[in-house]
């Protein structure tokens, strides 16, 4: 047991308290893959439960301004990727957000950084509510059209998975130019 605190930095009776003593040892990453996995169900939460809502409440309704012409929220489906691109390729996006699921699962095994789990998290929340689209609506399985709703003026329609996408892409970019590796590490190039 003395061996296991002098590791983890806890001094032993005898020792010198006033030694700065060595950073504790991570137990794992499981507090980080928790991190992951609560914030990717809240984004995937969020993003479910406001698209049964619009799809309750607005779709084949006229839009409701929430801030003048700047802001509204209309239903739209989407079967093609941002800004509507792609609509042909309905399947392609659907494997490349299968793709992405695995690999940040496959990632989260390595995971030592809070900032990263939480980029993580958001783009695995994200991925899984337009994944879900893809699969279970309409017209059908792996070719289902994404409900987009959040609509600013002079901007594509999009939903709250598409911002948790961009919001973690942007965390990870920063994370990355501030040379923080997934793994904990930091690193200066």
């Amino acid at each position: 047991m003395a061996e296991a605190e002098r590791i983890i930095g806890t001094p032993e009776v005898g020792d010198d308290a006033s030694q700065p003593q060595p950073e504790p040892v991570p137990a794992g990453g499981h507090r980080r893959i928790v991190a992951l996995l609560v914030v990717a169900v809240l984004a995937f939460a969020l993003d479910l439960g406001s698209k049964m809502i619009v799809v309750a409440k607005l779709e084949h309704q006229p839009p409701i301004e929430i801030v003048g012409d700047l802001l509204k929220f209309t239903a739209v489906r989407n079967p093609g990727a941002a800004f509507g691109f792609g609509e042909a390729f309905t399947i392609l996006f659907t494997c490349i957000a299968a793709t992405v699921i695995v690999v940040i699962v496959r990632l989260a095994r390595k995971l030592y950084s809070l900032p990263w789990a939480i980029a993580l998290g958001l783009l695995l929340g994200g991925a899984l509510g337009n994944l879900t689209d893809r699969i279970f609506r309409s017209p059908g399985v792996f070719r289902g059209a994404v409900v987009d709703f959040i609509a600013p003026a002079h901007f594509a329609v999009f939903n709250l998975a598409d911002s948790a996408i961009v919001c973690g892409g942007i965390l990870i970019v920063l994370l990355s130019f501030r040379g923080l590796d997934p793994d904990g590490t930091v690193h200066k190039d």
